[in-house]
């Protein structure tokens, strides 16, 4: 079936991601904030609050009181790591808009984050019908609930969405769970992709 339905991932998608400018400014260069984030394995915490967990409470499992201060203050400083939009997916986006054609998200970001989010990137608040924050619903892709989710509240069927992310395994989860998906490369990759299945 041809899918009729557009479903957004966003960091790394719609918007640059780039956790390291939450501490540039205080810490002073780039390879002093990548060294406290390879000391506290930022990537693995960063999910952990994706899933649901508060960063108060990870920051209290660090050994290092510099360290624990320093991730605390994360959430304060998290619109300076979204300030970046990828302009050519925004332009697909509207495009998909402007058609009729349905559009809504699902992504992997903490509860506490979002709004921060939102403060940077206030279009996301508006372009999509739902949107599925994985720290709100405490469940992650590539996990087939948070699939089940987003067709639950916008009344859709899986088969009849195309799910985008830039993270490959997010992808062949929602394929798992019965939708067709595009693992996002560039902007240029996705209009082709939208074009031969007839969503542009």
């Amino acid at each position: 079936m041809t899918p009729s339905v557009v479903v957004f991932d966003i960091g790394g998608v719609l918007v640059d991601w780039q956790p390291h400018l939450a501490w540039l400014d205080e810490m002073g260069s780039r390879a002093m904030v990548d060294a406290f984030m390879r000391r506290i394995d930022f990537p693995a915490l960063n999910l952990r609050a994706d899933g649901g967990e508060t960063f108060a409470d990870l920051a209290a499992e660090l050994t290092e009181a510099e360290d624990a201060c320093r991730l605390s203050g994360y959430v304060a400083h998290y619109p300076k790591t979204v300030r970046t939009r990828i302009e050519g997916t925004w332009d697909i986006l509207d495009r998909l808009r402007a058609q009729g054609t349905p559009v809504h998200a699902i992504t992997n970001w903490s509860a506490e984050t979002w709004p921060k989010g939102l403060e940077a990137q206030p279009r996301l608040a508006e372009v999509f019908g739902t949107t599925i924050v994985s720290g709100q619903e405490k469940t992650l892709k590539p996990g087939p609930r948070i699939f089940e989710l987003l067709c639950e509240r916008a009344g859709v069927a899986p088969e009849d969405c195309l799910f985008i992310d830039d993270a490959a395994h997010n992808a062949e989860g929602a394929r798992a769970a019965g939708m067709d998906a595009h693992h996002f490369t560039t902007a240029q990759a996705l209009h082709k992709a939208l074009t031969e299945r007839g969503l542009l």
